[in-house]
């Protein structure tokens, strides 16, 4: 069976299919199925009404959860989605981001998605949505692990909520072993608040360096106040951190270069506001 209902209402009640499988861009269900045919139950939710494009809100933006990485890019936005949009250029090729979308992206649940350090530091909720209505709940509340999330039986995740960040500027920068079309060794997405020349607000997350990107608290806390960034990393600022040897680089490897990163997309944030 495959569903491609055009409203709300419908995909929920669809969604109660047993085995159902959620398809909302294909670029990662398609290759995770190899040379397979899928199996089971299929509900696409790229024709929900309500559940594409990015709107202002009374405190806020609105994703809706079928939005592609393309109309991210295009939408206009302030100054603290910069970090989000420069993940969006990330997501694949131009193809890619005509197709994939956020909600995929998030309810994909790997380390390395592109989108999750910067939302993080947006302060994200995702709007979870079934038969029984709607929850929201914070991001870092939503991606429990390695293609784990808290998505109920029945549930769609419907959009992604941003309260309004005022004027913070975001930066989001990402290693790999080559330039373009490539899975990170290491994330990192900072957004700062300056208020008379210091950071008077400072959030900082990691990707690809943990089983689900995190932000750095107590990191963040130490920036407050400063004027200078350099040097300002510490092994105990990382220590929540725990990277993997792979392919792609060592866990000695991660640990080494995401110091760096951080101090330098903190420095161009600096440089921005």
């Amino acid at each position: 069976m495959y569903f491609q209902p055009k409203t709300l209402e419908q995909a929920v009640q669809d969604a109660q299919t047993q085995g159902l499988r959620i398809l909302a861009g294909g670029t990662d269900f398609y290759p995770m199925n190899g040379d397979r045919l899928p199996e089971g139950p299929i509900l696409d939710v790229t024709r929900i009404k309500g559940m594409t494009g990015v709107t202002r809100t009374s405190d806020g933006w609105r994703i809706g959860g079928a939005t592609c990485w393309s109309d991210i890019l295009k939408a206009d936005l302030p100054k603290a989605f910069d970090g989000l949009k420069a993940a969006a250029r990330e997501v694949g090729s131009i193809q890619i981001q005509n197709v994939g979308t956020i909600a995929g992206n998030l309810c994909n649940a790997s380390p390395a998605a592109d989108s999750v350090p910067p939302l993080l530091t947006l302060g994200a909720k995702v709007e979870l949505t079934s038969a029984f209505g709607k929850r929201l709940l914070n991001l870092e509340d939503f991606i429990l692990g390695v293609r784990k999330t808290a998505l109920r039986s029945g549930e769609i995740l419907t959009a992604v909520h941003i309260a309004d960040a005022g004027q913070a500027r975001s930066v989001f920068s990402k290693l790999g072993s080559r330039k373009y079309l490539v899975i990170s060794i290491a994330m990192v997405a900072v957004l700062i608040e300056i208020q008379d020349g210091a950071i008077a607000r400072a959030r900082v997350a990691v990707g690809a360096c943990s089983p689900v990107a995190q932000r750095l608290r107590d990191l963040e806390a130490d920036l407050r106040g400063r004027r200078q960034v350099a040097g300002v990393v510490t092994p105990a600022h990382l220590s929540a951190l725990s990277p993997i040897d792979d392919v792609r680089g060592s866990a000695d490897y991660r640990l080494e270069v995401v110091a760096p990163m951080i101090e330098e997309a903190l420095e161009r944030c600096l440089e921005s506001t």
